[in-house]
């Protein structure tokens, strides 16, 4: 009985969580649904991240530059083959997942720091090795869809059409991005809960342990790089899609840090938590503009509440999730 009841009640929120995405931008302004839009894109990646640092302890801060593959996979797509914008998101995804394989392959050597570092190295790279391309890049000025390629843009109008429905290139920016995430969500939420994520989990606890049950290291890891590399690439594309610009400048390893920032504040081997996370990295640099305009002010503001947060919640807003439900999952799941 308590474990029907326990059914019912994951399928309600997930219910009212579907509701709260197909209402929201009925509620909020044309704009609002351009933020969350953005923190959509935040989401995928962070959902990326988590699965490759929080599931199998491979710290990664270069995914700016893995984002940076996606995004410019679909600029140059819709720019210089005149795909149309929203029809190039697998295929960065995809593109984005080969880098990441390359890179977990040479990783497979370094841990821990060494190869935070490592990743690190490839987020500070990544600006400069974009500007070594121009006739594919465009070089420092990056490639501008809505320039070269007006007809491939997908709401250039102000207005998209979908089976009849109107809806302004707002809402349906967020619409898009958000089903993407929620799918992307259903899929890392089945990896984690399945073999994959029981082996992830075994590779990040005890290396040593995980080959002694026989666990193939290199292949696992490499996949997890892969896999975090496809989020990456989709989250890249979407926010190439939203921009309607990419440039060097959008990828630098400043980008790295905010994700990473995303998925700490989320908690780190917390899916549900992620949603938080990005919120967090969205709307918190506004807010902290907010404070004063001053010269530094903003970023010290945004750097203390880091702080504030970390202290206040140091296994994140996923920790703070399961020990609210915590209660609850024990009634519903212990016998009586």
């Amino acid at each position: 009985m308590r474990r029907r009841l326990g059914i019912a009640l994951w399928a309600l929120a997930v219910a009212a969580g579907l509701a709260l995405y197909a209402f929201l931008p009925l509620l909020v302004s044309d704009f609002h649904s351009r933020e969350l839009a953005n923190a959509g894109v935040f989401f995928i990646a962070i959902v990326g991240l988590n699965l490759l640092t929080g599931y199998t302890g491979q710290i990664s801060l270069g995914h700016g530059a893995l984002m940076a593959i996606g995004a410019y996979t679909t600029a140059a797509l819709v720019v210089h083959e005149h795909w149309r914008d929203v029809w190039t998101i697998p295929l960065a995804g995809l593109a984005a997942g080969a880098v990441g394989f390359l890179v977990g392959i040479p990783a497979l050597r370094l841990s821990g720091l060494y190869l935070g570092l490592a990743t690190f190295a490839l987020a500070v790279a990544m600006p400069s090795l974009l500007k070594k391309f121009p006739g594919l890049t465009g070089g420092s000025e990056g490639l501008r869809l809505l320039e070269s390629a007006p007809q491939q843009v997908t709401g250039l109008s102000g207005t998209v059409t979908i089976l009849g429905h109107s809806m302004t290139q707002n809402h349906f920016l967020y619409y898009l991005t958000w089903a993407i995430a929620i799918i992307g969500f259903a899929l890392a939420w089945l990896i984690v809960r399945g073999r994959f994520g029981r082996v992830f989990r075994a590779v990040r606890d005890s290396e040593i342990a995980a080959a002694s049950a026989g666990i193939n290291l290199a292949a696992y890891k490499t996949l997890a790089f892969a896999l975090s590399g496809v989020y990456a690439g989709v989250a890249g594309s979407l926010l190439a899609i939203q921009k309607e610009l990419v440039s060097p400048l959008t990828f630098t390893f400043l980008l790295s840090i905010t994700v990473l920032v995303g998925a700490v504040v989320g908690g780190l081997g917390s899916l549900p938590g992620m949603v938080l996370g990005a919120l967090f990295i969205q709307y918190l640099p506004d807010l902290s503009t907010r404070v004063s305009t001053a010269q530094g002010v903003p970023d010290a503001v945004y750097g203390a509440a880091i702080i504030v947060v970390m202290i206040a919640l140091p296994t994140g807003a996923g920790g703070l999730l399961r020990r609210l439900a915590r209660p609850l999952t024990s009634w519903l799941y212990t016998r009586p």
